[in-house]
């Protein structure tokens, strides 16, 4: 079945809605506004400017930037122009961002809003022709408003075909080195039109972005929702500026990952303690009034559909939010997906699941449980790994590496990643996963990794949150250890925790423990701090500060 592309569905709203708000971004407090018809001039002429540059059919053309308005741009630039897309995280390392380009044969690179543009930029190789986005100057590129001004834009709706690549995405790296995702026109539009149908309240939104749009799941539900359904998109200016500029956009559909609703939990405590919060929600007209008033401060007052997705979220977070009337979604997919699997329903939801699969979705359990999805998203494999895409379908279905159980019906759990478990010197698996999610349900812990690959037992790291930074360390020592203590004797024998590491430093994704999506990186946390698992072992307390 045919489904329009992004290209056609740009073009559609360029036509209908010309004067109606498209892209609205913050530059130094201010916000730029640029309608469907004004985004479309500036579209066009700078794909006639690719083409005039030589670039046309199946030619690698690479986006680096945070989110911002012309990221958008730049991506239907180069679709129109019959290239393909590869966009990149603007936070990666000169080395990595050489190695994909490289990888990628991309010919040319958008330059733009980059917190550390001179040192990133000596991972593009001199050979590449290099524009710049408006608002962020880059020495040595091209101009984007010179090249705009300088070439007619392209007309009508240009032809693509379904079949044809759209977009090399490079993964995020959590479990080594980057692969390049191939995925078409069509496996993009059948996975938006999906999510449409699953949906069928979502029109005409108001949406936010600040999560990489390099990411499948920012990419897909931002961008794509926002040019399927003519609607209009705020970005955020900087982490600084984040909630000031959530509260401004107040989004009807918003996409956060479990790490950021953790911290906005953390700042919402650390307003109004636990004790004071539960009272003020048992009386019912202060009820109402504490539930909105929160939701307006946190920037969502107007949201009807609130997800979560990229990771594992703990169910107890999930049942915390809705006591505040805030109903979070979990989503589930994969980049090699287009982040199309499986989805809870806002009236529906069942915490602790990532619910029931998307229309023309078929899921199956494979070797060891794992969850082995089909449909017309699937990617068409990693860019020149043959082996490796071949490797990861069976009988037509995605290994996702994700061990999962389904339920009558048809609401999917996820229990852990396969490659996840480890043995230690036991001999015996652990599913780290599970107990970490139990770990989390406890106020103090931010951060948490169960490790002990080969170890005599498993051992938990973890940092703390914000509530407890001026507690005192003995008395916190003291209920860490009855956590622990507790949690042992829910765990079978070879699953039980040695000890429980404090660590100073919070994991993020500037030393490289994090991904960009705030996942955990665990190959990273076990070099970091594996020469120190014999010392924390032998420790005479259970509870152990970095």
């Amino acid at each position: 079945m045919y489904y329009p592309n992004i290209v056609e569905k740009f073009c559609e709203y360029e036509q209908t809605k010309p004067d109606q708000l498209f892209l609205a971004e913050p530059v130094k407090g201010v916000y730029q506004t640029f309608t469907w018809k004004q985004a479309g001039e500036q579209i066009r002429s700078m794909a006639a400017a690719l083409n005039a540059m030589g670039f046309g059919k199946d030619d690698k053309i690479a986006i680096l930037s945070k989110n911002c308005a012309h990221w958008i741009m730049s991506d239907l630039a180069i679709a129109m122009a019959g290239c393909v897309s590869v966009p990149l995280y603007p936070n990666i390392s000169a080395e990595t961002l050489q190695e994909i380009i490289l990888h990628s044969e991309s010919k040319a690179i958008f330059i733009g809003k980059l917190d550390q543009p001179e040192q990133i930029r000596k991972g593009v190789p001199d050979t590449l022709e290099q524009i710049s986005f408006p608002f962020y100057p880059n020495a040595g590129c091209m101009n984007w408003d010179e090249l705009v001004a300088t070439h007619l834009p392209l007309n009508g709706i240009p032809q693509l075909d379904p079949e044809a690549l759209a977009c090399i995405v490079y993964t995020s790296g959590t479990t080594g080195q980057a692969k390049g995702v191939m995925h078409t026109y069509h496996a993009m539009a059948f996975a938006v039109n999906a999510f449409l149908k699953n949906f069928p309240t979502i029109q005409t939104e108001i949406l936010f972005s600040y999560l990489p749009l390099c990411h499948v799941a920012e990419r897909m539900l931002v961008e794509c929702g926002t040019i399927f359904t003519g609607s209009t998109v705020y970005f955020v200016e900087s982490l600084d500026t984040f909630a000031t500029n959530l509260a401004y956009t107040q989004p009807t559909i918003f996409l956060a990952v479990p790490r950021i609703w953790e911290k906005m939990q953390e700042g919402i405590l650390k307003k109004m303690p636990q004790k004071k919060l539960d009272r003020l929600l048992s009386i019912p007209l202060v009820s109402t009034l504490i539930k909105k008033t929160i939701r307006k401060k946190l920037g969502l007052g107007r949201a009807r559909h609130i997800f979560t997705g990229a990771s594992p979220i703990n169910p107890a977070l999930l049942y915390w939010y809705a006591k505040l009337g805030i109903i979070i979604q979990e989503a589930y997919g994969m980049t090699e997906n287009v982040a199309l699997s499986h989805v809870n329903k806002k009236m529906s939801a069942k915490f602790g699941t990532v619910g029931q699969p998307y229309a023309g979705v078929m899921v199956r359990l494979g070797k060891d449980n794992e969850v082995q999805v089909k449909s017309d998203a699937s990617m068409l494999g990693y860019y020149k790994e043959p082996e490796l895409s071949a490797q990861c379908f069976e009988d037509g279905f995605l290994k996702t590496g994700d061990e999962g159980s389904i339920d009558a019906e048809g609401y999917l759990t996820i229990t852990g990643r396969i490659k996840d478990q480890f043995k230690t010197g036991k001999g015996k698996y652990i599913t780290p996963a599970p107990i970490e999610n139990q770990l989390l349900t406890h106020p103090y812990l931010g951060q948490v990794c169960v490790i002990g690959s080969g170890q005599p037992a498993a051992m938990v790291l973890c940092t703390l949150t914000e509530q407890v930074i001026d507690k005192d360390q003995e008395v916190l020592k003291k209920e860490l250890s009855k956590l622990l203590d507790d949690l042992n004797q829910t765990l079978e024998h070879h699953e039980q925790l040695a000890r429980l590491i404090v660590c100073k430093e919070e994991w993020t994704i500037q030393n490289g423990l994090l991904t960009p999506t705030l996942k955990i990186k665990r190959k990273n946390i076990d070099i970091q701090y594996s020469d120190r698992y014999p010392e924390w072992y032998r420790a005479a307390e259970l509870v152990v500060f970095e």
